[in-house]
């Protein structure tokens, strides 16, 4: 048997490494016990940030995490999943990378700062909240100021909205609001947010936001070590990746609608909606900083304009087939809904 050690970039109780030993345990499985991944929470062998240059070593066989975390390497990585997608969601970008040329872009991108990583990304995002405040956020005004965290490009975007960013990894979020180091945070969803404690720092989150509206994860192998594998193995890899990124897009629904109504009512959260206002601004300096940073990187802006070839075909279609499921809900759980009879 093969033996391989990651690591993910997440805290053991949070869902995403739940997510990550999932894939493990595919590969395993499927292997027959060939191949097996042994998955360690982060800060096991290299803090969260430091994955991509442990993998890209072979301190780690391979990692589970998201690529804007590589955002300090280069820029350009946090295209896949850091900001409005161009009116994808995560799947849909996922589309784009199998089908509309991101997969080579990511490889030209490993290989441009050296990178010995073979990358594969899975798992599209929920869109994720604005983030957790210590009061409703009503205007663009009100993030000026505020001590905030996030990463990738939202970085670029929530400093043009006026806050005072700090990149963090999502096990030191709740501890550094706690601590009055941060005023307010965005992590992700509401299983991770209500495991890592946001409800403990703060009763108010506001839903909806273009920030991070189609992110996905990451799986990286060494790419030594996955160069040395038989093609057999290789094709179970690429296949439980997918597998993996289905069962993560369901397994995500159930619990995060689950703990989505646990934060009501057992934690006391109050959520509201973004207002129109903040999301058409987040657009606005997203494509002021994305022109920012096109003129300066090549590959950047390589990638934006595959992306948004991509967009504007698919999400043409999506717009025009896709019914809207908001009459339908109204219909059945809305206000003036009448109960189904059976």
């Amino acid at each position: 048997p093969i033996s391989m050690r990651w690591q993910s970039t997440w805290p053991s109780k949070d869902i995403f490494h739940e997510f990550a030993l999932d894939y493990a345990k595919k590969v395993n499985d499927m292997t027959g016990g060939d191949l097996k991944i042994e998955v360690l929470p982060a800060g096991a062998v290299v803090p969260a940030f430091g994955l991509l240059e442990a993998v890209s070593k072979g301190t780690l066989d391979g990692g589970h995490g998201v690529l804007v975390y590589h955002y300090g390497k280069q820029t350009a990585l946090a295209l896949w999943g850091s900001g409005p997608g161009y009116a994808m969601d995560a799947n849909m970008l996922l589309a784009w990378h199998k089908y509309g040329g991101g997969r080579e872009l990511l490889a030209k991108l490993y290989a441009s700062i050296g990178a010995n990583v073979v990358s594969f990304p899975y798992g599209p995002m929920p869109t994720q909240p604005l983030g957790w405040f210590k009061k409703p956020i009503t205007k663009v005004d009100d993030l000026k100021g505020l001590k905030f965290r996030t990463v990738g490009i939202s970085i670029d975007v929530f400093q043009g909205m006026g806050a005072a960013v700090n990149a963090l990894p999502g096990g030191e979020i709740v501890s550094a609001m706690d601590r009055g180091l941060l005023d307010a945070a965005e992590f992700n969803n509401a299983t991770s947010d209500r495991i890592l404690g946001f409800a403990d720092v703060s009763k108010v989150c506001m839903l909806q936001s273009y920030h991070q509206n189609a992110e996905q994860f990451e799986i990286t192998f060494n790419k030594t070590k996955y160069d040395a594998l038989p093609d057999k193995m290789k094709a179970i890899i690429s296949n439980a990746v997918e597998a993996a990124s289905q069962d993560m897009a369901w397994k995500a629904i159930d619990r995060y609608s689950k703990d989505y109504v646990e934060l009501q009512t057992k934690d006391k959260v109050k959520f509201y909606k973004t207002p129109d206002p903040i999301l058409k601004r987040q657009l606005e300096i997203y494509d002021e900083v994305v022109t920012k940073k096109a003129a300066d990187n090549p590959l950047f802006k390589e990638i934006v304009q595959s992306q948004l070839a991509f967009a504007k075909r698919a999400t043409q279609w999506e717009q025009d087939t896709v019914v809207s499921r908001k009459m339908a809900f109204d219909h059945y759980f809305g206000p003036t809904a009448k109960p189904v009879k059976l």
